[in-house]
């Protein structure tokens, strides 16, 4: 009973919060797609799915993605200070793809190992235009291993910068921030070329200092450079038909010291690229097609030079050379999805079904003159994930709907030395109700499968300083995860006053992975001797090397299965829009445990609420408001013994935010993060983040109809 009388305080905490939305983006009834592949408002979606728009990433001037998902329930973001890397934590899942992020379709499978997130994406928040997240193994029909969930960043494109009638214009966005903030400068131009072609581009550079905690410490290497650019082409060849391209690149620079500051100083030269190309046919007077195909190639070249040595020297013991050694990650993800959604009617039943395949193709590549412990831990090697798909959405009296589907899997994965493969049919099936206009009641069991990664089963080798073996697993077994989910959806207008809605959505889950897999120790162990850099064979030559602790036995390390992992937590949003103001609550409670130790697990983030208030002004040309965000502590009893991960404090946060659109043309931004400049770390990071920084920004805009 614990769960739920927790999911019932916070959710009566919550429904105080408040949280910001635009009268014209009232952000859940924005399309979702990630969730049935069907578009729906999100505030529809049976199950747990958010949006996050362009006008709440403008809100605050994020410089992360991290901070785009405060107000969003059930999602969290492991990052690193000194690094621009984000992980997403989707609900207390995250690492080796058991959250499914996309850009624009393409899969991010980079991953590097160390004392980071197992599985990282880069992305610049100003390109983004659009964030679509479904949580839960609901959306096992957008792909191979999501049984976290899924996020879709879609990029900015032509709506974007014009508006329906005008047809070709040009912004330019520059901002200024304090306390490591640094500037950033966005470009936008694009063009209608006529009703059937359109071309989009974007090329920004934005520059990023090491900041100040909330004690006044500098935090050493959390600056970094970023250059990058996108370009879209859209063409309309005949009516319901569509062809897009997608070419997008970016470059991070920065010099990273370790992710607890106690490693070597590499300086990290990254480059992506993302390429895809789409083609879809839909028409009203065909609805027995909907037909949709996406190919993709995603890319990461990361290149680490060596500067200096960790506290323990065995780097150079090892003979790397500062600024010669290096380490090359490299990465190349090949894809495809397509898919076709047949509408009709059988009697008084309609239908949707979706029916498709898709796969993906890893290739990884990495070698290393700079001690050996990058290619050593993150393994070249090859894995494919195929998968074929049916669903259907049978709606009967405008008061009940089925959604009813299942999921083939199938993967293999090989290197020099080793292979392994696997498949599984996964099903879903999800019942909802709607007993009152406005409200509809739902439940879902659904299944998903992720194969193991290439890390997981083949990593090998030993650990600097204090030594210990690292041990590969080709007997992995994949995870399989049994999710069962109930909630429900409301929305109302007209509620108060004309014009006003209301928006909410509530979930309770419990998802129980089977084989899941974790870092666990080997039955075997390795001889460690506490003096950097010497032998073990003086173990037996010091006096009291082994009473004293100078000398031990450490276990081995190695990926292995977990019998049964559960996870339980409620998850709730809610936004009240009345015109000249606005108001939300969002909040998230989640419970991980190991099932056969008892321990709870170490991605499960605290619990958290969030709140912001904000109104419109001067004919709605002025916004302003603020947004509290509370996090709770994560303490020593909420991990498992011996756990590396550090306990966290709770804390609060108050930021401000003010947006001021003097005409179409011009339009100024002051955001406030930290408004208290308070001291406070993020579980799973390994530094404090930034103490109090303020943001201006200011855009202007040229088009012409």
């Amino acid at each position: 009973m614990r769960i739920w009388s927790g999911a019932a305080l916070f959710i009566s905490v919550s429904v105080l919060a408040i949280t910001a939305a635009r009268a014209e983006d009232v952000v859940l009834d924005t399309i979702s797609v990630t969730a049935t592949k069907t578009e729906e408002p999100a505030i529809d979606v049976m199950g747990g799915a958010s949006i996050v728009n362009r006008a709440q990433i403008e809100r605050f001037q994020p410089s992360r993605l991290s901070d785009t998902f405060r107000d969003v329930p059930g999602v969290w973001v492991q990052e690193n200070a000194n690094d621009p890397a984000q992980s997403i934590n989707i609900r207390g899942l995250q690492d080796f793809g058991r959250v499914n992020v996309m850009i624009d379709g393409a899969r991010q499978n980079f991953q590097v190992s160390g004392h980071n997130a197992n599985g990282q994406f880069y992305l610049d928040p100003e390109f983004v235009s659009q964030i679509d997240v479904t949580r839960g193994p609901i959306a096992n029909i957008y792909g191979s291993g999501a049984i976290g969930g899924v996020v879709l960043f879609k990029t900015r494109g032509i709506d974007d910068l014009l508006k329906p009638d005008e047809k070709v214009g040009i912004s330019q966005k520059g901002m200024l921030g304090t306390n490591g903030a640094g500037f950033l400068s966005s470009t936008m131009a694009g063009a209608r070329l006529g009703p059937n072609v359109d071309v989009f581009g974007q090329f920004l550079t934005r520059e990023t200092y090491n900041y100040r905690d909330g004690r006044g410490t500098v935090i050493g290497d959390t600056g970094s450079e970023i250059v990058g650019g996108l370009f879209k082409v859209n063409v309309r060849p005949a009516d319901g038909h569509e062809v897009s391209l997608t070419a997008f690149r970016q470059k991070f620079e920065f010099d990273n010291n370790g992710s607890s500051n106690q490693g070597a100083r590499f300086a990290d030269a990254l480059n992506t690229e993302t390429y895809t190309l789409g083609y879809r046919f839909t028409r009203p007077d065909t609805p027995l097609l909907d037909f949709n195909v996406k190919l993709y190639d995603n890319k990461y070249h990361m290149s680490q030079r060596y500067l200096a040595d960790s506290p323990s020297g065995i780097y150079s013991t090892l003979g790397a050379k500062p600024g010669l050694s290096r380490i090359v990650y490299d990465l190349e993800s090949k894809g495809f999805d397509v898919f076709n959604t047949s509408r009709f009617d059988t009697g008084a039943f309609s239908h949707a079904v979706t029916y498709g395949a898709d796969g993906v193709w890893d290739n990884v590549k990495n070698f290393d003159t700079a001690g050996g412990y990058g290619s050593t831990f993150t393994p070249s090697g090859e894995r494919q994930l195929n998968g074929a798909y049916i669903q259907d959405e049978i709606r009967y009296g405008g008061w009940l709907r089925v959604l009813g589907g299942a999921r083939y899997d199938y993967y293999k994965l090989s290197s020099p030395v080793n292979t392994s493969d696997g498949s599984r049919v996964s099903p879903k099936i999800t019942l909802g109700i709607t007993p009152i206009t406005g409200i509809e009641f739902y439940g879902t069991y659904a299944e998903a499968y992720r194969a193991p990664t290439i890390t997981e089963t083949l990593i090998q080798g030993v650990h600097p300083f204090p030594a210990f073996r690292l041990l590969p697993n080709p007997n992995l077994r994949p995870e399989t995860a049994h999710n069962l989910e109930a909630g429900v959806n409301i929305k109302y207008n007209n509620v108060f006053t004309a014009g006003d809605s209301f928006r909410a959505k509530a979930t309770i889950f419990r998802n129980v992975i089977d084989d899941y897999i974790e870092l666990e120790n080997a039955d075997t162990s390795t001889l460690v001797i506490f003096i950097p850099g010497a032998p073990t064979s003086l173990c037996n030559r010091i006096p009291g090397a082994f009473r004293s602790g100078l000398c031990m036995f450490m276990p081995d390390q190695q990926y292995q299965n977990i019998a049964k992992a559960k996870l339980t937590g409620a998850e709730l949003e809610a936004a009240y829009d009345w015109g000249w103001g606005f108001i939300s609550a969002a909040g998230t409670y989640v419970d991980g445990k190991n099932e056969e130790t008892g321990y709870g697990l170490t991605t499960v983030p605290p619990n958290r609420v969030s709140s912001t208030i904000g109104f419109r002004l001067l004919d709605n040309r002025l916004t302003l408001g603020g947004r509290v965000t509370g996090v709770a502590a994560k303490t020593r009893g909420d991990l498992p013994p011996g756990s590396a991960i550090l306990p966290t404090k709770a804390y609060g946060l108050v930021d401000l935010f003010a947006s001021y659109n003097y005409n179409d043309w011009l339009r100024a931004d002051i955001s406030i993060q930290n408004l208290f400049d308070k001291q406070y770390v993020q579980y799973l990071n390994y530094v404090a983040s930034a103490g109090f920084q303020a943001k201006f920004g200011l855009t202007v805009k040229f088009a012409s109809k």
